[in-house]
């Protein structure tokens, strides 16, 4: 099987959450719902502070939580490219794969009373094009493509400390992390 993933660039990222904006733009999503969440965290003592972003969408993991608990099949891997994506007509509201997911990102939208989550915007990604994150980044930020090509290039971080249980789920993002001496 194809499987597409995410690159994001730690050190590219300026924290803008134009990629938050446009993911919400295109959801059509409400105050307090978003499939992709821009991160902040800072810390230190003056002179020495630090900070840093991160923004997280669905992974498109290889053995998706969300999708193995979902009791209806609304949330399912498409065999073409490995994307992780809901049929939102099927789901029933009962937060399975909110309990499910380690990463947070299925969201629960109140006024339909359902889940719904990043989908790597697949109606574009079947006409060709990048998902809106990756194209509204004005940094370049994140980049979309096939996994094997992505970690090729930038390598395999899946164990980094903010991907928790990788070893189960097996994401497909690759972060570029900014790191801090102390």
């Amino acid at each position: 099987m194809r499987q597409k993933g995410f690159y994001y660039d730690s050190t590219a990222c300026t924290g803008c959450k134009t990629c938050q904006i446009a993911c919400k733009d295109v959801n059509d999503l409400k105050v307090g719902e978003n499939f992709r969440k821009v991160y902040s965290f800072e810390g230190g003592t003056f002179p020495n502070t630090w900070g840093y972003f991160l923004s997280l969408g669905c992974n498109h993991c290889e053995n998706p939580k969300c999708a193995e608990n979902c009791p209806t099949g609304a949330i399912y891997k498409r065999d073409k490219d490995g994307l992780v994506v809901q049929d939102r007509e099927k789901c029933i509201g009962c937060k399975m794969c909110l309990w499910s997911c380690p990463y947070g990102r299925p969201q629960f939208i109140e006024e339909e009373k359902k889940a719904g989550k990043c989908d790597g915007c697949a109606n574009l990604v079947d006409q060709g094009l990048n998902p809106v994150c990756v194209d509204s980044c004005p940094m370049r930020a994140i980049e979309f493509g096939e996994i094997d090509e992505l970690r090729e290039k930038y390598g395999d971080n899946r164990d980094l400390n903010v991907l928790v249980d990788s070893n189960l789920t097996k994401p497909n993002v690759i972060i570029n992390a900014k790191y801090y001496a102390k």
